[in-house]
């Protein structure tokens, strides 16, 4: 069944490519209206009939056989949603509406002499499918400026979180307490026809972006004792923003990371636990904020957010048995210690990826660049050339590559954020992207309540001995 979906995906992708339809969705020399907003109102009539001919021409087509064992397995590999903004393929990684993140890296605008794109840019990619220019991106800067502030009560709420609250508590805490302002909320309440439900969505999407990093900000000045919080600048990106809030605007380079790293943690497919948990409470109407805080929830998870502050650990203590500057021999020891002891190596394999992700490596590029010679960054480049082998040789994972969670927390410890607790933060600030834009989107086409059918394991056994 997964090679059927995969050669499907990649028939899809390759007509798609040639069809009138993609250069009607998709052009990115279209002209352009300066806002992201009325952008999309030109997109969604057409983007509308191009699923109805989708469904009319592919409705019943199959993926293939439906097992027992993915019931139980988690689902892994069941094609079950839609997901337009991003699309992870085993061989090649995560593309963003078709680009990869090489191709994001190279076409996305950028701050004045920084290199790394701006997640506004990829926000409006996901958003439309086009590259936007870097008058819209500045526009989109100004306008999550403009919005940034949360309510007072918000505030209030999280200045009285007790620091031993664990800051994703208290991040998924704040985020449902937007709805108090939900614009969706409202407007459903009012009567709004269905048509018309992306309108609000959209306001309270770009609402909750603009709001994330005041709202991470104060988390991280309450809990780890930084101090007053500053302003937003209305003339900075929105990276600069999160720097500044977080006490680093003034390293050039942690910005430039900032920026990498929300880019590449905004989306990665829809059937991770926080993007599903996402859209599957925005099937029910829950607006945004209520939609996104359940999605926070499942990030906060060991399995799904916390895989870097793991490798991160797992690092500190392999320095502090073997010495920052060991051989390969003892590095190689200690991995097959870590096996051998019924762990398993944090940050190597992936439930889809079968190569290294390509988000590792882009941050390792960066670290080629801003820190070559730091000592953990150094491990980290042995551990990459010994581990995959021994992954291998002791047949412990199908994807004995890197995923991006064996890189991030060695940058974000090495320019100064340590607390490794608040790490998951950042990623919830920048997972918002791509569930943000699938709400949107998903609105806008009238897509149902999400209802799956379940069975239970004495149903199953009745109907397959029914069977022999």
């Amino acid at each position: 069944m997964a090679a059927s979906a995969r050669s499907l995906f990649r028939a899809s992708r390759s007509s798609a490519a040639r069809s009138t339809l993609a250069s009607v969705r998709f052009s990115s020399t279209a002209s352009k209206p300066v806002t992201l907003k009325e952008r999309l109102a030109e997109l969604i009539p057409a983007q509308i009939e191009h699923v109805k001919a989708v469904r009319g021409e592919y409705g019943k087509k199959s993926f293939g056989p439906v097992v027992v064992d993915q019931l139980y397995g988690g689902m892994r590999g069941l094609p079950a949603l839609i997901w337009d903004g991003s699309v992870l393929d085993s061989e090649e990684g995560i593309r963003f509406r078709g680009k990869t993140i090489p191709e994001c890296q190279e076409q996305l605008p950028k701050a004045p002499g920084g290199s790394e794109p701006l997640p506004e840019g990829l926000f409006w990619l996901l958003v439309t499918g086009e590259v936007p220019t870097q008058e819209q991106v500045t526009e989109l800067s100004k306008d999550w400026a403009a919005r940034s502030a949360i309510p007072e009560f918000v505030e209030e709420i999280l200045d009285r979180c007790p620091p031993t609250l664990h800051p994703m508590s208290q991040f998924s805490l704040a985020v449902t307490a937007l709805n108090h302002n939900s614009a969706f909320a409202k407007a459903y309440q009012d009567g709004i026809s269905k048509r018309e439900y992306w309108g609000p969505t959209f306001e309270d999407s770009m609402d909750l972006i603009a709001k994330l990093p005041n709202i991470a900000g104060r988390i991280y000045r309450n809990v780890f004792g930084q101090g007053k919080l500053p302003a937003i600048d209305q003339s900075k990106d929105y990276s600069h923003n999160l720097a500044t809030l977080l006490g680093f605007g003034d390293n050039d380079a942690f910005v430039e990371l900032l920026r990498l790293y929300l880019t590449i943690h905004s989306d990665h497919e829809g059937g991770n636990v926080s993007a599903h948990t996402g859209k599957l409470v925005g099937s029910a109407l829950s607006d945004p904020f209520l939609a996104y805080a359940a999605a926070l929830n499942g990030l906060a998870g060991p399995l799904h957010g916390l895989a870097n502050q793991e490798v991160l650990v797992w690092l500190r203590k392999m320095q502090a048995k073997i010495g920052e500057d060991a051989f390969d021999e003892a590095v190689s020891e200690y991995v097959w210690e870590t096996l051998k002891s019924g762990q398993v190596v944090p940050g190597y394999g992936h439930a889809v990826l079968r190569k290294t992700d390509p988000r590792y490596t882009a941050q390792r590029e960066f670290a080629l660049k801003h820190l070559p010679e730091d000592k953990l960054f150094k491990l980290v480049g042995q551990i990459f050339n010994i581990v995959p082998d021994i992954l291998l040789k002791a047949g412990k994972a199908k994807n004995p590559w890197p995923n991006v969670d064996a890189h991030s927390g060695v940058l974000l410890s090495y320019y100064g954020l340590t607390q490794m607790q608040y790490y998951t933060v950042l990623f919830g600030v920048s997972r918002a992207f791509g569930v943000a834009a699938q709400l949107i989107w998903d609105r806008a086409l009238g897509a149902p309540l999400e209802r799956p059918k379940s069975y239970s394991t004495a149903a199953i056994e009745k109907m397959f001995k029914s069977q022999q």
